[in-house]
């Protein structure tokens, strides 16, 4: 298939088949990496005599790259293409890898993270973006359905993985999985899926917006981390120093000819309100599963392996159910889905209260993961699908790559935040009590944040621009004042079954997990 017949690839072919399993292959290696070292940190911790702020860099140095240039790997799948850069990801992100493992102390781990999720930043967006663009418009959502359930099963099996790994041959291992996997995604892109751009786009690139929105939520994340141990001056000139260069980063964007972040896509407010939600969300998981496994371990005396099978019902419960959550969304629309799925996390957390000391998995922990898997799994597909329905599908690299900015500085900041603001710092994680107490604390804060992800949703998302093509469904109000900055191209907005047409042709249902 060559880049003329994007767009008219059929989900039940056998190339159809592969295109799907090149991209979850890939998008895996990254959403692997964000779950499976969160088991190994208390025996990283232990091996390389690392305190709870250099743990919290093992995960927020891959984390910040990741979330800090993932607009520009979707700019530059635009232009340039986005199997190429897809698989120039995967490359770089097995190298980095294979660093990771071989890293003899905290400090070369934590600078080779950050190397890792450059390759995260350029292969995350290809992922998605190369269904959005390479599938014909009637089979979009079932194959990001299948690409969001799929996807979302390797990051909840990751703690499982990571647990037998770490408790087997060494936490070392859970970096060096990533270079046989590598080599399929590379074998499986290479053979079967064809090559898509944004044939009007330039060769111009917003260097110095992705420098701003990397050293923001660099200056941010060290402020936050950094605050656990006292709120020295150090502490306050990052955190001032961020917000300014985040201001600084949306001056920049609203005049910049060739911006890596188009304000024009947030004249959407469909858009908006999810990204919104992502944001609520993804705090939310990323402070449960940096948490929780921390709880299972130190408080409750499970090990690694038993900590990640902890989490297996989530796995299950996405693999069987998301497709027929992604087919759901199309029916009834987004706002369900959208409202529901957070609500039923929040509850889950909430039951996570119950795990202590002598906690019994089947009686404390099965209940709170399988209510939250219910929810996550409600949620993802949808989600996903709902952003990239509110943009034209020439512009899916750059709002796949929004969204998953959104989820990944979420994520980076909450992992930051909260040991703060539960009163956890130092060495403090080896300490049962400390680590009991801020669990608890963090439990509710990530409950709180669910709960607003949901209302969010409920009180934003209008109408179903996921409705299949012989029905249209209509969004009122679509568009929304953005300041001074006009939308993508000229023109009314108007929103119909196959997403939000700025001013150009119709574009088909999509987006991020």
């Amino acid at each position: 298939m060559t880049t003329s017949e994007a767009g008219t690839l059929r989900l039940g072919t056998a190339q159809g088949r592969l295109v799907l399993l090149a991209t979850v292959l890939g998008s895996s290696m990254a959403m692997l990496d964000g779950t499976v070292v969160n088991v190994a940190l208390p025996r990283i911790g232990a091996d390389l005599g690392a305190s709870l702020a250099s743990l919290q860099w093992t995960l927020n140095a891959y984390l910040l790259t990741l979330a800090g240039l993932i607009l520009l790997g979707g700019a530059l799948g635009d232009r340039y293409g986005r199997r190429k850069v897809f698989l120039i990801g995967v490359v770089w992100f097995a190298i980095a890898s294979a660093a990771c493992a071989a890293a003899p102390n905290i400090h070369v781990l934590i600078a080779a993270r950050a190397v890792q999720g450059i390759g995260g930043a350029l292969l995350t967006p290809g992922s998605l973006a190369m269904l959005q663009a390479v599938f014909h418009p009637d089979d979009r959502s079932a194959a990001v359905g299948l690409w969001s359930g799929l996807g979302g099963v390797s990051a909840a099996v990751g703690p499982f993985l990571g647990g037998w790994l770490v408790d087997g041959p060494g936490w070392r291992w859970i970096f060096l999985l990533n270079l046989p996997l590598a080599a399929a995604v590379i074998a499986v892109t290479t053979r079967s899926v064809p090559e898509s751009r944004d044939e009007s786009a330039s060769g111009r690139f917003d260097v110095l917006g992705a420098v701003l929105a990397a050293l923001a939520l660099g200056a941010v994340t060290y402020a936050l981390t950094a605050a656990g141990e006292g709120l020295s001056p150090a502490v306050w000139v990052s955190g001032v120093a961020g917000v300014v260069l985040g201001v600084t980063f949306v001056a920049v964007e609203r005049r910049a000819p060739e911006p890596m972040l188009p304000l024009g896509l947030f004249s959407s407010r469909l858009f908006t309100a999810v990204n919104l939600v992502t944001l609520c969300v993804y705090a939310a998981f990323s402070g449960v599963f940096f948490l929780l496994v921390v709880q299972l371990q130190i408080v409750s005396g499970f090990s690694p392996l038993v900590s990640g099978f902890a989490l297996v019902p989530i796995t299950v419960l996405m693999l069987v159910l998301s497709a027929r959550a992604g087919r759901l969304g199309k029916l009834i629309g987004p706002r369900i889905p959208l409202t529901v799925g957070p609500l039923l996390c929040a509850a889950g957390v909430l039951l996570m209260l119950r795990i202590g000391a002598d906690s019994s998995y089947w009686v404390d922990v099965l209940p709170a993961v399988t209510v939250m898997g219910c929810g996550m799994t409600l949620l993802v597909a949808p989600l996903t699908a709902t952003v990239l329905a509110a943009v034209e599908v020439r512009h899916a690299g750059i709002a796949s790559g929004v969204n998953n900015a959104a989820a990944r500085a979420a994520g980076l900041l909450a992992v930051a935040a909260l040991p703060a603001l539960a009163g956890l710092s130092g060495d403090a994680y080896r300490v049962p009590a400390s680590v009991d107490s801020a669990f608890h604390t963090a439990m509710l804060i990530c409950a709180g944040l669910l709960t607003a992800g949901g209302l969010t949703a409920l009180a934003t998302v209008r109408g179903n621009v996921l409705a299949p093509a012989d029905h249209p469904v209509a969004e009122p109000d679509t568009e929304w004042s953005c300041g001074t900055t006009p939308p993508l191209d000229p023109g009314h907005v108007t929103a119909t079954r196959e997403g939000p047409a700025t001013g150009g042709p119709a574009a088909g249902p999509s987006h991020k997990a």
